[in-house]
């Protein structure tokens, strides 16, 4: 939740005070450099992925291409200087894990951007409306997109916390020891349990740390679907941007980071 209110602040304050030609400039013109700097804009932005929804709806509001706001949505709480901290004292003299989550979250958040460049349609997607921004002055402005953004977000929020906390205790222990002996179930199980159990991106790498039994890939999986996909973020999304969105883009984007991790765990674990 204080993630949630950081983000919120920081919709709000791009709604109200920051001017569209600044982002203009900001942003590359062509569509696919603008994604590719968008999603590595990412790393400067401490926080979790509830924080990073509102943030690219309001982006997106102020006429930043939706490829470009979508790449950031996903790697803001995936590469942010917090978690690759926290991912480093979580695997202490393991340097590559840090750098394989960083790739694999980066090239991920970037290949999604890209295919909804190329393949996304406009009726999937319910962008927020502009509305009157500055309808009263700035700070008016800034505290109706703080109070809109928070309370809408916030209920989403509550209901996939829910059904994440339904999760957690329905997932059976012994259900892990079947698939730790297969290095491919292992990764699609563990990724799907980054799914259900909804953890914040700060504190994952520690859980991923502890599932020993399980090969590096498996767990460089588990960190990073789960800023990306999870049951809370898939209810934000819904919320936001519309049910038929969501579905397919938490689907797309399942199925990428599960390639990506794969490939580079081969590659750097």
């Amino acid at each position: 939740m204080p993630f949630l209110l950081l983000g919120t602040v920081v919709s709000a304050t791009i709604g109200a005070f920051v001017p569209d030609r600044l982002l203009s400039r900001v942003l590359p013109r062509n569509p696919a450099a603008a994604v590719v700097t968008a999603g590595a804009a990412g790393v400067v932005l401490p926080g979790c992925e509830c924080a990073s929804v509102p943030v690219a709806g309001s982006l997106m509001r102020r006429g930043v291409t939706p490829a470009a706001a979508l790449a950031f949505l996903l790697s803001a709480p995936a590469i942010n200087p917090v978690v690759l901290v926290a991912t480093s004292l979580a695997f202490p003299g393991h340097p590559a894990m840090v750098m394989a989550r960083l790739v694999a979250s980066l090239v991920t958040s970037v290949t999604m951007g890209l295919l909804w460049l190329g393949a996304g349609r406009t009726e999937w997607l319910r962008t927020p409306s502009v509305g009157k921004q500055h309808e009263g002055g700035r700070l008016v402005a800034f505290r109706r997109g703080l109070q809109h953004d928070f309370l809408h977000a916030g209920g989403f929020l509550v209901f996939g916390a829910a059904a994440a906390a339904t999760s957690n205790v329905a997932v059976p222990p012994p259900l892990l020891e079947t698939f730790t002996g297969s290095p491919r179930l292992s990764v699609l199980l563990l990724a799907v349990l980054a799914v259900a159990l909804s953890i914040c991106s700060e504190a994952d790498a520690f859980v991923a740390a502890s599932l020993s039994g399980f090969s590096s890939t498996a767990r460089l999986a588990f960190m990073v679907v789960g800023p990306m996909v999870d049951l809370k973020l898939i209810a934000l999304q819904a919320g936001t941007f519309g049910r038929a969105f969501a579905v397919r883009f938490s689907t797309a984007t399942f199925c990428v980071a599960v390639l990506c991790s794969g490939l580079i765990g081969a590659w750097l674990l």
